[in-house]
């Protein structure tokens, strides 16, 4: 999973929200908690694995979509017939992304949106995703989510201690001591825990890849700025 890139497709995307919302200077780290915060929520809700209550405890992986066309018919989504509007082409993403792709990230957000078969679970993992990454960079916490993967497979060996709910309620215990700590080294270790424990129910709890993740980061990093451009 390449971080570095997705780091800087974040930046682009938080410095143009920053920008657009007329946010300079003010400090949007505990919106950002709370909005991690809430898409883990939701990341739980699609999970499913908690509801003792319900007959239906598997996760949501599976929403087809109706295909109804292909990214060789969808011309009309790309570049040169200007549906990135006049914010944004491909020239804005040129050193994020291989060189010659041939729909840049926003157009192809139409394609992600329309075309693509979609799993709830994993959409919401990536937004939770989204805001790890923004976090790391308004703190400069970018090297505390670069992880060894020895750890995590220690991890599969073991199992996790208290199932998926005993790990999540972990995460999201770091995830908070992260931001309340008084002493900064203990917040940077709790982040990097947090990071840890959230790519492990990724990836051992529901047996996402890490390349699936990233490009699902990427789908959805698409559609956020086609969202922007909307004036979401």
């Amino acid at each position: 999973m390449n971080l570095q890139k997705m780091f800087e497709m974040q930046k682009v995307l938080d410095d143009r929200i920053i920008n657009e919302k007329g946010l300079e200077g003010q400090d949007l780290l505990p919106n950002t908690y709370v909005a991690l915060d809430t898409e883990l929520a939701e990341f739980a809700n699609e999970g499913r694995w908690f509801k003792h209550w319900s007959n239906n405890q598997n996760p949501r992986t599976k929403l087809s979509t109706t295909v109804g066309a292909t990214p060789e018919n969808a011309s009309f989504f790309r570049c040169e017939n200007h549906y990135c509007g006049k914010y944004l082409n491909k020239d804005d993403f040129k050193h994020l992304l291989d060189p010659d792709y041939e729909i840049c990230p926003v157009c192809n957000a139409a394609y992600v949106t329309a075309f693509r078969d979609e799993n709830p679970l994993l959409e919401e993992y990536v937004d939770c995703l989204h805001f790890f990454l923004s976090i790391a960079i308004k703190k400069g916490w970018e090297d505390a989510m670069s992880l060894p993967e020895e750890g995590f497979v220690e991890m599969k060996k073991k199992g996790f201690e208290g199932g998926l709910t005993g790990v999540f309620l972990e995460m999201k215990w770091m995830l908070l001591n992260s931001y309340m700590s008084k002493d900064q080294d203990t917040k940077k270790t709790s982040f990097s825990l947090a990071w840890a424990l959230f790519l492990s129910i990724g990836t051992i709890g529901f047996g996402f890849t890490l390349e699936q993740i990233e490009a699902a980061y990427m789908d959805k990093n698409a559609i956020n700025h086609q969202r922007q451009q909307e004036g979401y």
